[in-house]
Parts: C-alpha cells; structure tokens; sequence
C-alpha cells in the first residue's frame, strides 16, 4: 500500500474513532458534532493541499516561455476551470508560481520546477490510476444518465458514497449557499452542472458532460 492511501486510511480511522468517541466523552451533542466537524474539515483542506501538490508535481515544465505556461494554464483549468488561477514566472529561480482561488473559498498555492519530471523527482510518486464509464442515474427518471466516470480503483459503491458526499459539501460550501440564496434549486443536476472539476477529481470521479442524455433502446434489425 502507498503512503498515500495508508495516510487516507489512517484519517479515515480517526473520525471513526471520533464519531465513537466524542458523545461519550460529553452530553453535548451539538459540541461534540461541532467539534467531528471542525476536524473532519480541517483534514479535509490538508487532504485537499496535498492533492494539488501532487497534482503540480506531475506537471512537466521545460521551460518558462509564454506558450509553455499557457498549456500549464490550460492544464490546470482542466481540473480547477471554476477557479481563479494565477501563474507567476520566476526566471531567476526557474520556476513557476501556481495559485488557484475556488469559488467555495479554498486557495492552494505550489511551485513547479523546470525540468522533466521523473520517478526520482518525488518520494510518493504514485501510479496513474485510469479513469473508467461511471454512469449515473436519479431513483425517480432511470432513464436519464449522468455520464460520470471514476478511479478504476474505487467500486460503484464507494465511487456513489463519495459523489453524495461531495454533493453535500457542495451545497453547505459558500457557492452553494450563494446558489440557494439566489433561488438554485437543490438538485443533483444543478451540482453537477456546476460543482468545479478538481473537486470531483480529488474523490476520484470525473465528468463528461454537464448535461444528462436519455437511454437510447436499440432495435435489432429483422432477421432476413
């Protein structure tokens, strides 16, 4: 197992113990939600900042000139394309300055290094998980799908748990309670539509389309 994964693990386990824990340690069960919240969401952003460390490390950087940076830009608006993302050149220092604003408030920062990068670049390099169809569907329109897909590592139950957590995250998030403030209905086709990409990929799921397309039944031709 991959340091990563053991430390996922590893935090995983401790809001386990947490959940158990904190309504036995005080009758307050407001302060005891508050606090599991407080430090499910502070692992949350480390989990996040790491995520993105990860993500910058892997992005190969030859050099600093104008068109080099664009397709770094570009790269990165693939997977935070709802973020404010600045880019800052450091000649002197060969390097590239990455921040990226979310809407929902989070900022990440990192730097990226001109050079290849190589397997020796990092001591957690980790293996390229592909990503496979995760299509989705609501309970009461089967007949409307979602094409999503997921980490070839995760089931469809785990890849479903964490789509409905992110989905709630989302809409407590300072977009969402914007959204809703501004009469957004609360929907899972409005937080799919509009939820940022890099989100869905830090919990593995990726999305294709925004839109979803109607079950095509097809008819076999008559036999001759």
């Amino acid at each position: 197992m991959m340091k990563n994964e053991t430390k996922k693990s590893n935090e995983a386990q401790l809001l386990d113990l947490l959940k158990r824990v904190l309504p036995k340690a005080t009758h307050d069960a407001q302060l005891a939600e508050k606090i599991y919240q407080a430090i499910e969401s502070e692992l949350n952003t480390k989990a996040r900042a790491l995520a993105f460390d990860n993500f910058c490390g892997g992005i190969e950087l030859p050099n600093l000139e104008q068109k080099t940076v664009a397709d770094v830009k570009l790269q990165l608006a693939a997977s935070f394309g709802d973020g404010d993302i600045t880019l800052k050149p450091n000649k002197k220092e060969q390097s590239l300055m990455v921040e990226v604003a979310l809407p929902e408030g989070g900022q990440f920062s990192s730097e990226i290094k001109v050079g290849a990068v190589t397997a020796a670049d990092s001591e957690e390099q980790e293996v390229t998980l592909k990503f496979v169809p995760f299509p989705v569907c609501l309970p009461g329109d089967k007949e409307l799908v979602w094409l999503l897909a997921k980490r070839e590592n995760l089931t469809p139950e785990e890849a479903g748990i964490a789509l409905s957590k992110l989905e709630e995250e989302f809409w407590a998030s300072k977009t969402g309670q914007k959204l809703l403030r501004d009469r957004v209905e609360r929907s899972f086709p409005e937080f799919i539509a509009r939820v940022a990409g890099g989100l869905l990929t830090e919990v593995g799921l990726k999305r294709h389309y925004k839109n979803p397309e109607p079950v095509k039944l097809l008819r076999t031709a008559p036999k001759r």
